[in-house]
């Protein structure tokens, strides 16, 4: 059985708004992981196409522009983490002997607006209203302000953190600075969370190439080590949403985060004190708060003055989201997580310029979607 796997190749196409099919937006990811990696499309013996909103079959749709074969092409699909659960399949693939080069890509052409409820809910469900993200990523937000302290001003400093690095990421739907007073002063979507506060969905692509470590050295190429995967859906979502779970019951099963965080951290024989830099799912900037609390970066309750502090800050203890995250980049859901995953290998490559973390060797990449979707690598050179 097969120990380490590699990602020897990775390419991202930019997050936005595009005049191009999902075809085209995920074959031109896919090609430049090709490029990136060194190796022809008729190389590669299995693929993975992570996506939510695109047609069945999409997979093979948007690789057949990249030329015909016989290959597994297989379309999966797990909310926010649908890219994590095609990388942990694509690494269970090769660990267990069955391929040793594989490529994953991660592709999204979203609806305008919200995302759609009647994805998630069933139609009475919708009906109660409370169904639209912003309605439970607010009423998190307000339940952790009452219970911790966490102020407006703490949740606007992570989109001030965000919008402040994106400035160096070409890759980003938004590339602009904002001030506080704008973030503050933006209109408010949900109290307590503002316009400025929140991620777009969007269109995009993000790719790997993925190898055991024999065939990276046969191919002479450079590669990250995939140190750790995990997907997992807890018993409890950490969304509480309509309206199986109370907002204000008191469970203490570990969520989503904890518990996907609990198992990746095992499996790469690390803890988060051994890990240099983060990439986290920050649909709303409240949710990047809490998100240092589930991944163990401060105690419970203790986030809002983390980021007070600037620990999370490129250039402090432990930065989170140099690419701009969600907030900035947007989140084309099927792309979501490999677009991370594309940034820390940057980032390990030492490639990200004015965003780079210094001596960053270990890195970890988090989505966190419907249901308790939730996905986390754990990255190292």
């Amino acid at each position: 059985m097969v120990s380490d796997v590699y990602i020897i190749g990775a390419g991202m196409h930019s997050f936005g708004r595009f005049d191009k099919s999902y075809e085209q937006i995920g074959s031109e990811a896919a090609a430049l992981a090709l490029k990136d990696a060194g190796v022809q499309w008729r190389d590669i013996q299995s693929a993975f196409m992570a996506r939510m909103y695109l047609p069945a079959t999409s997979g093979p749709r948007i690789l057949r522009k990249l030329g015909s074969t016989d290959i597994s092409i297989i379309d999966v699909e797990a909310a926010c983490a649908s890219g994590g659960a095609a990388l942990r399949q694509a690494v269970l693939a090769i660990k267990s002997g069955d391929v040793d080069l594989a490529l994953v890509c991660g592709t999204e052409k979203m609806p305008r607006g919200f995302m759609d409820p009647s994805m998630i809910y069933s139609p009475w469900q919708v009906e109660l209203g409370i169904s639209q993200n912003p309605s439970y990523w607010a009423m998190r937000a307000m339940r952790h302000m009452h219970e911790y302290g966490t102020t407006e001003e703490q949740i606007a400093k992570v989109a001030y953190k965000n919008h402040k690095n994106s400035v160096h990421n070409p890759h980003a739907m938004y590339q602009k600075e904002f001030s506080m007073e704008q973030i503050l002063g933006s209109t408010l979507v949900c109290d307590p969370i503002r316009l400025l506060e929140i991620c777009a969905p969007n269109d995009g692509a993000a790719a790997v190439i993925v190898a055991s470590e024999k065939k990276m050295r046969q191919l002479g190429a450079k590669g990250i080590r995939i140190a750790g995967i995990s997907h997992s859906i807890s018993r409890y979502s950490s969304d509480f949403r309509c309206p199986a779970e109370s907002m204000s019951a008191r469970i203490d099963n570990a969520g989503p985060t904890e518990v996907t965080a609990r198992r990746v951290y095992e499996a790469a024989g690390i803890g988060v004190e051994d890990i240099d830099c983060f990439e986290v799912q920050d649909t709303d900037a409240f949710c990047e708060i809490e998100l240092y609390e589930e991944l163990g970066l401060c105690p419970v309750g203790e986030g809002g003055r983390l980021i007070d502090g600037g620990e999370v800050e490129i250039g402090g203890k432990t930065p989170v989201n140099m690419s701009g995250g969600l907030i900035s980049k947007g989140e084309p859901i099927g792309a979501s997580h490999l677009g991370q995953v594309v940034e820390l290998v940057e980032q390990l490559r030492g490639n990200c310029g004015p965003r780079q973390v210094e001596g960053a060797k270990v890195a970890l990449a988090h989505v966190l979607g419907a249901g308790g979707n939730c996905a986390i690598t754990i990255l190292s050179r």
